[in-house]
């Protein structure tokens, strides 16, 4: 594990983002915590590095969109990522221009992989993954400017989106599959309930995690202020609710552990396990974006000073 975070903090030194705009949150070690959290294993070292790269721009553009980007500049970027050509970059402000083309060349490239070792062109399902997200983006940061609170209903219905967790999904599948299929693809796509209710419960531990710096910042619409806006009712009584909501959506993903899915058993634990760092990530509050001394000591005990297992104890353990 240490020696893919190295590799990644070349990568994310090389790639210049958190240096050059000053209003990105430098938080890569957190971006590969998530990775580790979907993909442990030994032999998925590559996807832990993807899914790095792809949380890391996330978060970067996520910021542009939250605290940065006029709402003129993020209809242009929008409109680039659902262009996808290299032309669009003119349109964009310079602090954008360096953000499109970072993604732009990183997710090519990993199209370029995949279109090499299995003869399938992914582009087309990756970029609809970040044309669905960052459309989502903006509809979050028109509520904003215009201090629009919508219903806990309508709020949902784009937050799933919004917080990215089927976007990673789609990285996911493609760095953990050895045998790309039809079926796959169309669930990617369509968005899977599978893939659903995993984002759905990542968007729901965010919000509890995140709501009062959110709030504090501006932002109108997370699902704990939608709630208590639609009933009246009380903030603990938001928390409690959603929580409730999280653990009836484990349910109807936990169905899905015995019923067929296009998709490959590792990737089926890959979606679970999205789901499970989320409520680990945010269990303390916004472990991601303002990580406190747990969420810190939790990261550093597992990635940069781990319990070492003598050789004797790891034979037992086989």
């Amino acid at each position: 594990l240490q020696r893919d975070l190295q590799d990644m903090s070349r990568w994310w030194r090389s790639i210049g983002l958190a240096g050059k705009l000053s209003f990105v949150r430098d938080r890569l070690t957190e971006c590969f915590f998530w990775a580790v959290g979907m993909v442990f294993e030994p032999q998925f070292s590559n996807c832990r590095k993807g899914l790095t790269k792809v949380t890391a721009l996330i978060t970067t553009i996520d910021d542009v969109y939250d605290v940065y980007g006029s709402l003129e500049e993020l209809e242009l970027f929008t409109d680039a990522v659902e262009r996808w050509e290299i032309d669009a970059v003119k349109t964009l402000p310079d602090y954008m221009k360096l953000c499109f083309l970072a993604l732009y060349n990183t997710v090519n490239e990993m199209a370029y992989d995949t279109l090499k070792e299995q003869g399938v062109d992914i582009i087309p399902h990756l970029t609809k993954a970040w044309a669905d997200m960052c459309k989502a983006f903006l509809v979050e940061a028109k509520w904003c400017d215009t201090k629009y609170t919508p219903t806990f209903k309508a709020y949902l219905d784009n937050g799933w989106q919004s917080v990215s967790g089927v976007l990673i999904l789609v990285h996911a599948y493609f760095f953990t599959s050895k045998n790309i299929t039809k079926e796959a693809l169309e669930g990617l796509d369509e968005h899977h309930d599978l893939l659903r209710w995993s984002a759905m419960i990542f968007r729901l531990c965010n919000d509890l995690g995140t709501s009062t710096a959110e709030l504090e910042r501006g932002e109108t619409a997370n699902s704990i202020t939608c709630y208590m806006r639609d009933t009246g009712l009380s903030e603990e009584h938001a928390r409690v609710y959603t929580r409730g909501l999280i653990d009836d959506t484990w349910k109807k993903m936990n169905k899905y552990r015995v019923a067929d899915s296009p998709f490959p058993k590792p990737f089926v634990e890959t979606v679970f396990n999205l789901a499970r760092i989320a409520q680990c990530t945010y269990q303390h509050g916004d472990g991601h974006g303002a990580p406190d001394i747990r969420s810190k000591n939790r990261v550093s005990s597992l990635i940069i000073e781990p319990i070492k297992l003598k050789k004797e104890k790891i034979g037992e353990l086989c």
